[in-house]
């Protein structure tokens, strides 16, 4: 049961591979596994039908490791194949002593014995086992006598492993094989790989001779040559013939006996001048421009013959033969005219030929000679012609009247560029370069704004003209160049903003920004009717500063290091543009901004957040100020506040993190926070002012002034908190008189605000715990009279008029007590006035 499912399996795998359903590997595993199950079910003495199909599943499998790569895992079902064979031959022996059986019987074996002995050589070859696999051939070599139908197949094995051999670079085994399979290829002519695949063996082995050591074996290798010429003639031969012969420093004559030799035969355009380069290439000048003529006159009512000519150009140029190789391509220019012209796959080749010529001039700064070499490109097209090569062509014919100082016909050959080509970049770049020499600023800002665009439009196409994507920008970075080369600062500056916004090379973008910034500098510095439009610009090339800093970057186009130079340099610009704008509030807030925006890209040390938190501070500040202007609308000034209090967010976490690098008791920090925080709040109506006030309170060092401005500002417009206002002067009253020495004059104006919130002026129905209440803000102010001639007359005179005035009125209610009361108290004012005493007794 276990053999026929074996057998089963084997016959699965065979079915379903033909069906392409399994591929290679799974064939081979699969062939593995049954034939390991047939092996396994082997009895001691086995039918020859169970032997002759275990061999047969054995080299199967065997054979289908070595061609999936696995060649030593095949070794062992071959030789499992190897010993069935030989049971089987015993088992024949046995069954018949006979000598015309047994002849036979061997026939019949060596069959099965010279496919195992191959597959074994192929295995030893695959494993680099030279000697076992020069023994397993020279077995099957033995049997080739008895099967002469194999002489082919054991050639080209041969064959095979001496491309193998030398594709590994082991040129002593190829050409061992290649010579083998050479000899094999011989023994039987009936069953021959035939003539074509022997010429084909003998030059791999001539090659292989010469990669192996071209001095040592050269007689070898040409012998090798000669015997596959006279096999079959093949331009390949031929060719290879040539190569060996100069390798071997023969004469003149005898390669040029060769040549005609070569020439006799029938060999195409492109053998013939790929042996007229390798001439060239081995220093046979005379032979090989001898060829190429004999080459032209044999193909002379070709089409192609074009081609021989451009050749000889292009070898003439390469042996510094300028002047030869000019009348040559003179002559293609009058048969061109002429009706000889040439196919167009040719003339763009001559084309190429001409142009790399020039190249070379003009690198050389040889301008005139570059332009007669443009000049003999320039020929072939006709008048009128639009091409986009003819306008790359004008273009750099320009060039070289420009280095030549010829400006007009620069001028020419440009407009002709533009007729054919106005939408390239590279035009548009030439036209630019003719009006900065001209000081035509006009026309260098619209050819430049033309560059602006094609580079944007290039960009967002995969299919440009330009190869480089960078070819834009790069051009825009060397149209600024030029233009502040020629002191053209308006063409340089649209240039840059072109440059900065187009680029995709992060160190070119900051370069072009800080020559911007520097550009502008010097505008911004001077009182002229465009200084508001030079702010905008520096504003605008900070901003794109930060948004530069701000995307993802690889170190190959910005490395950490340079990113945080960057800022650091645009970061410090705009603090040092901030504090120039002192007058222009909201320039002066939008520089701090950018600066502190900027700021972030850089390491967070103490210099760092100092600067961050100042630049915060200064911002928020700044937005106060604009919004108690009194042309500020309403939601412009509920706008600034809320900006306010986001820069007082973030300044606040700065600060925090600060404090704890140093001690900064004296730094006002923490109260122009506390300050700006509550005037914006308390300004948008927030509801969380009261619990930001509960923090204020419990503050144990709060300093008056701190208490009288956070009283001010709770009843300044559009704020009204009057319970706030209160609290904050009566906690400013309980630390004047905790003074060692009083400030009365700020002491007065306390008791004085607490007087009017209280008692506001032309309010008559006030309770009794008002009136109690405000009775007392007398009686400190009294005290304080009393105890000190400092108190500020005015407000003693203010203190008795609102005492003697609320005593009046309780008189006219009918008061009378409480009337007695307050005008008695006016009267004790009245004691401590100087010298407006007398006016008022």
């Amino acid at each position: 049961q276990v053999e026929e499912s074996a057998i089963n399996l084997w016959n699965w795998a065979v079915t379903k591979h033909s069906g392409s359903v399994i591929n290679d590997e799974q064939r081979a595993k699969l062939r593995f596994v049954a034939c390991r199950l047939v092996c396994l079910c082997e009895g001691n003495d086995p039918p020859e039908g169970t032997i002759r199909r275990q061999i047969l599943m054995s080299m199967k499998t065997g054979k289908g490791w070595i061609d999936i790569g696995k060649a030593e895992l095949a070794d062992g079902f071959l030789e499992i194949a190897m010993g069935s064979i030989e049971k089987l031959y015993a088992k024949l022996l046995k069954r018949s002593s006979d000598e015309a059986d047994v002849h036979v019987h061997k026939g019949d074996v060596e069959k099965d014995l010279f496919k195992v002995l191959s597959y074994q050589a192929e295995s030893a070859v695959a494993q680099g086992d030279f000697q076992k696999a020069v023994t397993c051939v020279q077995r099957c070599k033995d049997m080739l006598m008895r099967l002469p139908k194999e002489t082919c197949y054991l050639s080209i094995l041969c064959y095979n492993f001496g491309v193998e051999t030398y594709e590994w670079k082991k040129y002593e085994q190829s050409s061992f094989w290649l010579s083998q399979s050479y000899e094999i290829g011989k023994m039987d002519v009936k069953y021959s790989t035939g003539k074509e695949m022997q010429a084909k063996v003998l030059r791999l082995l001539a090659t292989a001779y010469l990669e192996w050591d071209c001095n040592l074996y050269l007689d070898k290798a040409l012998k090798a040559i000669n015997l596959a010429n006279e096999e079959s003639l093949h331009p390949a031969g031929f060719f290879l013939k040539v190569k060996i012969l100069l390798k071997s420093r023969a004469s003149d004559e005898d390669i040029k006996a060769a040549l005609a030799e070569f020439l006799h035969r029938e060999v195409s355009l492109d053998s013939c001048l790929n042996t007229a380069k390798l001439l060239l290439e081995h220093g046979r000048e005379s032979v090989g421009f001898e060829f190429l003529k004999s080459v032209a006159e044999r193909f002379e009512s070709s089409p192609d013959l074009g081609r021989v000519t451009i050749v000889h150009i292009d070898f003439l140029l390469q042996n510094k033969r300028e002047l030869l190789a000019k009348q040559k391509v003179e002559e293609i220019i009058i048969g061109h005219y002429t009706g000889k012209q040439l196919l167009p796959e040719n003339l763009n080749q001559l084309h190429i030929i001409l142009w790399d010529r020039a190249a070379k001039k003009y690198e050389a700064k040889n301008y005139s000679e570059a332009l007669q070499w443009y000049n003999y490109s320039a020929s072939f097209y006709t008048p009128g012609q639009i091409d986009q090569n003819l306008a790359k062509l004008q273009r750099n014919m320009a060039s070289c009247y420009l280095h030549m100082k010829q400006l007009d016909k620069a001028k020419e050959a440009v407009k002709e560029a533009e007729r054919c080509d106005p939408n390239s970049i590279f035009t548009q770049f030439s036209v630019y370069k003719i009006a900065v020499l001209e000081n035509n600023t006009d026309k260098a800002v619209e050819a430049v704004i033309a560059m602006g665009k094609l580079a944007e439009k290039e960009s967002q196409h995969e299919d440009k003209l330009l190869v480089d994507g960078n070819t834009g920008t790069d051009l825009l970075s060397l149209a600024a160049q030029i233009a502040l080369e020629n002191e053209q600062q308006v063409v340089a500056i649209k240039a840059l903003q072109y440059l900065s916004e187009r680029s995709q090379d992060c160190q070119q973008v900051f370069a072009a920004l800080k020559c911007l910034v520097r550009l502008t500098l010097s505008k911004v510095m001077a009182e002229n009717e465009e200084r508001d439009k030079d702010i905008d610009s520096m504003l605008t090339y900070l901003t794109l500063a930060h948004k530069r800093l701000a995307e993802p970057f690889t170190e190959e186009n910005l490395t950490g290091d340079r990113r945080i130079l960057e800022a650091h340099w645009f970061r410090k610009v705009a603090w040092n543009l901030a504090v120039k704008f002192q007058k222009c509030p909201e320039k002066m807030r939008d520089f701090f901004v950018l600066s502190f925006k900027l700021s972030q890209f850089c390491p967070s040390d103490k210099a760092v957040l100092i600067a961050q938190k100042t630049c915060l501070l200064m911002a928020a500040a700044i937005d106060l100020e604009m919004g108690r202007q009194q042309d500020t609308t309403p939601s412009e000034q509920m706008e600034l506040l809320t900006e306010a209090l986001q820069h007082l967010q973030a300044c606040k976490e700065i600060w925090k993190v600060l404090k704890l690098s140093g001690d900064f008791a004296k730094d006002p920090t923490d109260t122009l926070l506390l300050l700006y925080e509550f005037e914006a709040r308390a300004k948008l109506n927030d509801p969380e002012l009261n619990s930001f006030m509960e923090s204020v309170w419990e503050q144990p060092q709060i300093e008056i002034k701190t208490l009288e401005i956070i009283a001010s500002l709770a009843m300044e417009s559009p704020a009204r908190y009057p319970l706030l206002c209160k609290k904050a002067l009566k906690s400013a009253l309980s630390l004047h008189r905790k003074q060692p020495a009083v400030d009365t004059v700020r002491f007065s104006k306390c008791v004085h605000s607490l007087i009017n919130l209280s008692l506001p002026p032309g309010v008559t129905d006030l309770e009794a715990c008002v009136l109690q209440e405000v009775w007392g803000y007398f009686e400190d102010a009294l005290s304080m009279v009393s105890s000190t001639e400092a108190y500020p007359e005015m407000e003693i005179l203010w203190l008795m008029t609102r005492a003697w005035n609320t005593g009046v009125f309780q008189y006219s209610v009918g008061n009378y007590k409480e009337a007695e009361q307050w005008c008695g108290l006016g009267m004790r004012f009245l004691s401590h006035l100087g010298s407006l005493k007398k006016s008022y007794e």
